[in-house]
């Protein structure tokens, strides 16, 4: 392991992404600058001298094709990829006095990010639900685990639903 490198674990749902973005400042303003996400959670920092740095993270499933053209786009407002995790992408930018940066023109674009994130959800939910059904019976206690489990992904399904609502909800009173 590179001793200029640190890795840390914090959790984020989807819809505390700009929670996250903030956190990823703060951390680059201790000199803890990301180098890329492993997994959810799983940060890597490279460590050197503190700069301000602000981070914004947009939700995109491309194919390779088109993706090219999607990090140059955001090359050129000044923005540098510093990685993905699944279909989130990492972007960052020096602050400039009086600049807050966003990589969104409009709501409608924000909101379209989370309408992306709820997609993917929809679509995840009748695989979910055919694995649980498709568990036999007879696995007796062991079904019962998995039952649990079952519930437990289903709350926490329905819990990013209503938050992702929400936030959407709330950047609607914005436009």
């Amino acid at each position: 392991m590179n001793t200029n490198t640190i890795r840390k674990f914090k959790w984020f749902w989807a819809w505390q992404d700009e929670q996250e973005e903030s956190w990823l400042s703060e951390m680059a303003e201790q000199g803890f600058h990301l180098e890329r996400i492993s997994m959810p959670g799983f940060y890597h920092f490279q460590i050197g001298e503190p700069k301000s740095f602000i981070y914004r993270l947009d939700y995109q499933a491309l194919r390779t094709k088109d993706k090219e053209s999607y990090l140059q786009l955001f090359a050129d407002a000044g923005w540098e990829h510093v990685g993905d995790m699944s279909s989130w992408v990492y972007f960052r930018r020096k602050v400039q006095p009086g600049d807050i940066p966003d990589i969104y023109s409009d709501v409608e674009s924000k909101i379209g990010k989370y309408q992306r994130i709820m997609m993917y959800l929809v679509i995840f939910l009748p695989i979910m639900i055919v694995l649980f059904t498709g568990a036999p019976d007879q696995l007796g206690p062991a079904f019962l685990i998995i039952e649990g489990l079952f519930l437990i992904l289903l709350l926490l399904y329905v819990l990013a639903m209503i938050q992702l609502f929400r936030r959407i909800n709330q950047l609607k009173t914005k436009r």
